[in-house]
């Protein structure tokens, strides 16, 4: 990727779900516009099998083939931290922009709940896309 772009981290607690679709939402989405990372403040061992599902069935591909759970300390330095919404305290990452976007968390849910999840991730990425390229952010 190119040097020059933002770096944008999305942050969950366990960063097994809404943190890893919205990284592979944003590294489609927002490719030429920056880098996508996500990581977590607590670990699984494994991204939510719901959410590679989902992912795979909407067309990402294995998101396990390029994303794993990932802890803080892992992430370069960032330009843009996005929380998902995990109402728990989130530690101070470093960043010229934050903000939270108050997604629900779906695991063990349906899938009309993850694909709900996925719709808000799209909205929410193409208004940041958006901010990005207006010099908003």
């Amino acid at each position: 990727m190119k040097n020059n772009l933002l770096k944008v981290a999305f942050i969950c607690v366990h960063n097994s779900c809404r943190s890893q679709m919205a990284e592979a939402i944003a590294k489609e989405m927002g490719k030429d516009v920056f880098e996508a990372f996500s990581a977590g403040t607590q670990l699984k061992n494994q991204i939510n099998p719901d959410a590679v599902r989902i992912m795979k069935s909407l067309g990402y591909g294995d998101i396990t083939k390029v994303q794993r759970p990932k802890l803080l300390q892992e992430l370069p330095e960032i330009d843009i931290v996005i929380t998902m919404g995990c109402n728990v305290a989130c530690p101070m990452i470093k960043c010229k922009y934050r903000e939270d976007w108050g997604l629900q968390d779906p695991t063990g849910k349906s899938d009309k709940e993850f694909l709900k999840i996925v719709e808000q991730i799209k909205a929410k990425m193409n208004n940041l896309i958006a901010r990005i390229n207006n010099k908003e952010l």
